[in-house]
């Protein structure tokens, strides 16, 4: 055992280097991390079950958590690992999924869908909250996470283009093969 666990750290750097998904050994979430020209992207699975709970726990009614439960959602970190500061617009992301380029859905297409389920006005400021901030600057070392929704089926995979600005230019890096939490049941 010892020296699978040895062949297991040894492998998991070149693992990690090639975008591969960590897996947490508690839950089975995984993983993707990307780090490009001073920014690092990292998307952590959100399993139905955590979402459902988590917006029951805040207010949601059961229609209405279980809404977001049944997108893919991740647990969404970038963090500026640079020297320059960055500028972020969670609009100016895509995924690509079958060859199709799609937007994530913002805060406020979700809080339209809120109000129309009746969610109530505590509910949704504790859902806008959770998610992933719509625009930010980054100053070097400063990083922030939040929940981001696709609109794809439980256990697909898609490819995530991020988008940052810093000293006037555009830049880009992807996720490949990231893959949607699997339903529980």
């Amino acid at each position: 055992m010892r020296r699978l666990t040895l062949s297991l750290l040894l492998a998991w750097p070149l693992a990690a280097c090639a975008g591969a998904p960590t897996l947490d050994p508690e839950t089975g979430l995984a993983t993707w991390q990307a780090e490009v020209r001073g920014v690092q992207v990292r998307l952590t699975q959100i399993s139905p079950d955590q979402a459902r709970a988590f917006y029951q726990a805040r207010g949601f009614s059961a229609e209405a958590a279980e809404r977001y439960a049944g997108e893919c959602v991740f647990m969404t970190v970038v963090r500026n690992i640079g020297t320059t500061p960055i500028e972020h617009r969670l609009a100016d992301w895509r995924y690509l999924q079958q060859g199709k380029r799609e937007s994530i859905r913002s805060k406020a297409d979700w809080d339209m869908l809120w109000m129309k389920l009746g969610v109530n006005e505590a509910a949704r400021i504790a859902f806008n909250w959770a998610q992933f901030p719509a625009t930010q600057i980054f100053a070097p070392g400063d990083w922030n996470q939040g929940m981001t929704s696709y609109r794809i089926g439980r256990g697909e995979r898609f490819d995530l283009l991020f988008v940052w600005h810093t000293v006037g230019k555009t830049f880009s890096g992807t996720l490949h093969d990231v893959q949607c939490a699997p339903d529980a049941s």
